[in-house]
């Protein structure tokens, strides 16, 4: 499943290991909060806005600007920011396009704090948001009239549905609507939304693009003028900056991107097929099981979700892992799982899980690096402990 230019990424990503302070094969980190100017003159043109210069950490660092560079590379995007957070990165985007009063067209299954975000900020600002099945383009292009921004994410959460991006973002093209996507469980090895007409792409830098679970972070690519209008209209004004030693983990974590994704896609798919084989499995959500992903997705990660039959004690399978750790978040080098029945139970907006596909017996899967056959093993004992006698 990779594509023909998967090794063409890493080149991306090492091109800027020339001109490092004292010929360093690291980049240093510039760890200041902020710039002196030598004197008055450069100070006034730089807040003139004649020249682009650090002056303050919150809106420009040396380190943090050499991660986004590598992004906007690997993304083919002209620019790319930042932030301390993928939902700071969400939310920076989406209220640099929407005023109160407009509407939004999402797709289901959204990731969940996305979800939550458009149910309730979003909605005490008046905004609206109409979620479609991103399958159904008939659907897409009778929801898009009069929306605001269309936001996409494919695969999307838990249900793993993948989406046409070319041909959904050219419907809300047409109608002269920007779109934004969230490929962080694709990452930009594997899926490059703006080569299929998508406006802005959105991570949760947390997840693969830092792949060590050590940093919590997001980023926004796009054009230089969408990303300027989201620097200029919402990063400086909420305050989700990167910081310089967060973004200096994601450039150590991008070197090795390509070559682990590879690894979490080959570990994750053929644990799916396994567990799609398995009698007690009633469902796996994984788009790579199908006979043809859509276009422009050329390869799927480690991250999926299965649904248990009946005759599965799921409290008794998930303590009974012992590769596999009970945790949030995706992306690192360990294996995770979360069960649908605890998500169900959260009391951020009860009941809210079921509108992006949570389904009570289901478990979400991130397959790490720690090997396929040694992961099996450990799910199979954990199946074994915990179908329940008759």
């Amino acid at each position: 499943m990779n594509g023909p230019d998967f090794f063409d990424k890493a080149s991306l990503i090492t091109a800027h290991d020339e001109g490092n302070a004292f010929d360093a094969v690291v980049p240093p980190i510039v760890q200041t909060s902020l710039f002196t100017f030598p004197n008055y003159d450069e100070m006034l043109e730089t807040y003139r806005g004649e020249k682009v210069r650090p002056t303050y950490t919150r809106g420009l660092n040396p380190t943090v600007r050499m991660f986004e560079e590598m992004l906007a590379k690997l993304e083919g995007a002209e620019d790319a920011i930042g932030f301390a957070s993928g939902m700071s990165a969400i939310s920076s985007a989406v209220l640099s396009f929407v005023e109160p009063g407009d509407r939004i067209v999402a797709v289901r299954h959204i990731y969940p704090d996305a979800f939550r975000l458009f149910g309730t900020l979003l909605a005490r600002m008046r905004i609206e948001v109409t979620y479609v099945d991103g399958r159904d383009e008939a659907a897409v292009a009778s929801a898009l009239p009069g929306a605001k921004l269309f936001y996409m994410e494919s695969p999307t959460s838990w249900v793993m549905e993948a989406h046409d991006i070319g041909a959904l973002a050219a419907l809300a093209k047409s109608r002269g609507i920007p779109t934004i996507i969230d490929n962080s469980w694709a990452s930009p090895v594997f899926q490059r939304p703006l080569s299929l007409g998508v406006d802005v792409v959105v991570h949760s830098a947390s997840k693969y693009l830092g792949g060590h679970s050590d940093v919590v972070a997001g980023v926004v690519a796009g054009s230089k003028g969408l990303i300027g209008r989201i620097r200029g209209e919402a990063y400086p004004y909420l305050g989700g900056k990167l910081s310089p030693f967060d973004a200096w983990l994601l450039i150590r974590g991008l070197r090795t991107l390509p070559i682990r994704m590879r690894a979490h896609q080959a570990s994750g798919l053929e644990i799916a097929r396994r567990l799609q084989d398995h009698p007690i499995v009633e469902k796996v959500c994984h788009p790579g099981l199908a006979n043809l992903l859509p276009a422009g997705l050329t390869g799927t990660s480690g991250l999926f979700s299965f649904v248990f039959r009946d005759g599965i004690d799921i409290r008794t399978f998930a303590d009974r892992l012992k590769l596999f750790k009970l945790g949030v978040s995706w992306g690192g080098h360990e294996s995770l799982i979360v069960p649908g029945e605890v998500v169900l139970q959260q009391k951020a907006q009860p009941n809210s899980a079921m509108a992006f596909g949570v389904h009570p017996r289901s478990v979400r899967l991130h397959v790490g690096l720690e090997g396929t056959e040694a992961l099996w093993s450990d799910l199979e004992a954990a199946i074994d402990a915990s179908e329940e006698k008759t």
